[in-house]
């Protein structure tokens, strides 16, 4: 079994690429199979591999609504919908799609995704969300932003329980399992980590160390098991300004690698770096125009699985669109070309209002050490109109994270055996049959914040 991604930066076959963008899959599995057959360069051979797995993920799943039910989706959800509306959207970048056997299919999140990035289909909803829940947290973090620059500095303890289940339909007791949940790591901002609580009781847990830290249980799996852990850890975050007077002449020259397939520096994004960066040298101001750039020209949108993205930082600059973690990578990628270490951080964002996946940056400046950039959350700031919450997540980080991970496309410990969920990143969980393993469709889970305590 593969697990090094940076074969996806091999071209595939011409062929291959006709019958995947018509959404000819079953024909493309079969061109690819007839080809794996033959002699070939390993590394074409290594990328033909994943190219099976990437057609079995992105074809029915993840694009299920064909125009006809995408349409009633509308006139369902839409006040004064018009028949050529969604049309628009397609022809306007709006909606998510790919061809299936010859006929436009919608992503499975193309209705959320609009309600969420486009004020006017939220206005328009015949029934109406409660966004108050949104409204606290927002609140939240301009209220974070006050206490951290009067106080300069803020610490919590967090409790938090995660699961993961198989959907009943899935369910096969009696089979050994392989199961993860991720575990905060240690890092710059959390200390004091402690496991509480396994359910069942844990094979094995990987140290603090790790890069993308974890729970593992080896089980035979009943009937309706949930596979939970518990554990407390302590967050705390300080305040900095960057001076861009106060940058020394002489950078660090540590994390400015490439990581293909996705952290790759492109003759297309080295002349967006040239343009964005219009002859500046100072590192703070360099880091500055990229995080400027991403928070204002590229777009919040969810994405399809990363899995099935061949370069997702370039993906982000040439769609200007992506989530949280594509934003990431295109930060990390563009810093990294402009000789300011960068690199990754993801886990869960943690508040009473809201506890879920999230994805951000750290980047390096002498002499300020190791600071933080939050693309998504300083682009929704932006797009709100709180300046201030925008400036705030170049360089500072709320205290509202559980950290799992530093990098991406990282094996874990114990290694898995078959190709994961989620084969970049590590946020809710993994879990394999002897024979399988499960994609997120078939599971099941949960992240609950138990308490949050302030400390003094």
């Amino acid at each position: 079994m593969y697990y090094d991604l940076k074969y996806m930066s091999v071209p595939l076959p011409e062929d291959v690429i006709k019958l995947k963008n018509y959404g000819d899959f079953d024909g493309a599995g079969k061109l690819i199979a007839y080809l794996l057959t033959s002699e070939l360069p390993e590394s074409l051979r290594k990328r033909l591999e994943i190219e099976q797995d990437i057609i079995r993920i992105v074809g029915i799943d993840e694009y299920p609504f064909d125009f006809t039910e995408a349409t009633n989706m509308m006139k369902e959800t839409f006040q004064a919908y018009d028949e050529q509306e969604l049309t628009h959207l397609k022809e306007t970048g709006k909606v998510d799609w790919l061809y299936i056997n010859g006929k436009v299919h919608f992503q499975r999140r193309f209705l959320m995704n609009l309600i969420k990035t486009q004020a006017d289909y939220e206005a328009r909803l015949i029934v109406k969300e409660d966004n108050e829940v949104d409204r606290l947290r927002k609140q939240e973090l301009t209220e974070n932003v006050q206490w951290m620059k009067t106080k300069a500095s803020r610490k919590v303890k967090i409790h938090l329980k995660t699961s993961i289940q198989v959907k009943k339909e899935y369910e096969r007791p009696g089979e050994k399992v392989k199961v993860y949940l991720p575990l905060p790591k240690e890092c710059k901002q959390t200390s004091d980590i402690q496991i509480l609580k396994t359910t069942p009781e844990a094979t094995f847990i990987a140290p603090e160390h790790e890069v993308q830290r974890t729970v593992y249980f080896e089980t035979i799996l009943e009937e309706g098991q949930i596979f939970s852990v518990e554990y407390s850890y302590i967050s705390q975050v300080d305040y900095v300004e960057l001076d861009p007077e106060k940058a020394t002449e002489v950078q660090p020259e540590f994390e400015l690698n490439e990581q293909l397939p996705h952290i790759r520096f492109t003759p297309y994004l080295e002349q967006l770096l040239a343009e964005i960066l219009a002859g500046e040298t100072n590192p703070i101001k360099k880091a500055r125009k990229i995080y400027n750039f991403i928070t204002t020209k590229v777009n919040y949108s969810f994405m399809r699985e990363y899995f099935t993205i061949e370069n997702i930082s370039e993906y982000a600059a040439v769609n200007l669109k992506g989530d949280c973690g594509v934003q990431a990578i295109l930060f990390i990628t563009l810093c990294r070309m402009a000789k300011i270490p960068a690199k990754w951080q993801s886990g869960l964002y943690v508040s009473q209002y809201y506890t879920g996946c999230h994805d951000w940056t750290q980047f390096y400046v002498a002499p300020y050490g190791w600071v933080f950039a939050d693309l998504s959350f300083g682009g929704g700031a932006r797009r709100n109109g709180d300046l201030e919450r925008w400036n705030y997540y170049f360089g500072n980080l709320d205290i509202f994270r559980m950290p799992a991970n530093s990098e991406i496309q990282m094996d874990f410990n114990p290694p898995k055996q078959f190709l994961r969920a989620d084969p970049i990143d590590n946020q809710r969980g993994e879990f394999e049959y002897q024979n399988q393993g499960l994609p997120y469709a078939y599971l099941e889970v949960k992240q609950e914040l138990v308490s949050m305590e302030e400390l003094v």
